[in-house]
């Protein structure tokens, strides 16, 4: 499956958008896009393999989701700060994660923690339709602003407490979570579908344990453990 660019403004060279009361321009340049090829072929290198996450990644400009100062070293494998104590993950974290979770078109997707913006946008890319919560409330503001102008499609984002999920809108094909999670959160297992995927780093350590969770039925759930990562805490409530 190859990804669908309709709509999608990258070719575009300078794209205004509103950033509260200021406007920055975002380009997309040959530049950045043998940057972004250099980094595929990086991510390849440590084992991504499935073309659908590849693809999205190559297309989406991760230089748009990060400050200025961040322009040269964008598409470095790094996490960097994004600000209200959060960061963009590095891009192998990205690939990874959305590896784990089989996406399909039109898979309907949870993601808790919309961060930056850049995860929902590359399971945009992939056919996904994208419901996301962030609970700080400056960085949800920012990153809305950001994606309404790339014109992505099928991303609905949200301010609110992660750990309550959107019971309105379940059940869901997959659920991605991008903090560490102290806890499988119930809710959001309840609101994952019979036979649905969720990804989740789990632990309170330094570092965390990659699950995926298979929901077999109501009462029972295939955990599979994976590989360890380092991701900022996943926190109940909202931030003002």
């Amino acid at each position: 499956m190859t990804v669908d660019k309709t709509n999608c403004p990258f070719e575009t060279s300078l794209l205004p958008i509103p950033y509260f009361s200021s406007v920055i321009k975002l380009e997309d340049n040959y530049r950045h896009k043998g940057l972004r090829k250099k980094l595929v072929e990086l991510l390849r290198e440590k084992g991504i393999k499935d073309e659908q996450v590849l693809t999205a990644i190559n297309t989406l400009p991760r230089h748009h989701f990060l400050d200025a100062a961040f322009m040269e070293t964008a598409y470095e494998d790094k996490a960097f700060q994004i600000g209200q104590g959060q960061t963009i993950s590095q891009p192998y974290t990205v690939a990874y994660q959305t590896e784990l979770l089989k996406i399909e078109k039109r898979d309907k997707v949870l993601e808790i923690g919309t961060g930056s913006g850049y995860q929902a946008c590359v399971l945009s890319l992939m056919g996904a339709r994208v419901y996301t919560i962030e609970r700080q409330k400056k960085l949800h503001e920012k990153t809305t602003a950001l994606i309404e102008a790339l014109n992505l499609p099928n991303i609905r984002q949200f301010y609110g407490d992660g750990f309550e999920g959107k019971a309105m809108f379940a059940p869901f094909d997959k659920i991605l979570i991008t903090a560490a999670a102290p806890e499988i959160p119930e809710k959001l297992l309840e609101q994952l579908k019979i036979g649905g995927l969720m990804v989740i780093p789990y632990g309170e350590g330094v570092n965390q344990t990659m699950l995926r969770l298979t929901k077999i039925s109501a009462r029972e759930i295939e955990t599979e453990e994976l590989d360890d990562f380092k991701f900022v805490p996943m926190l109940k409530g909202v931030a003002r």
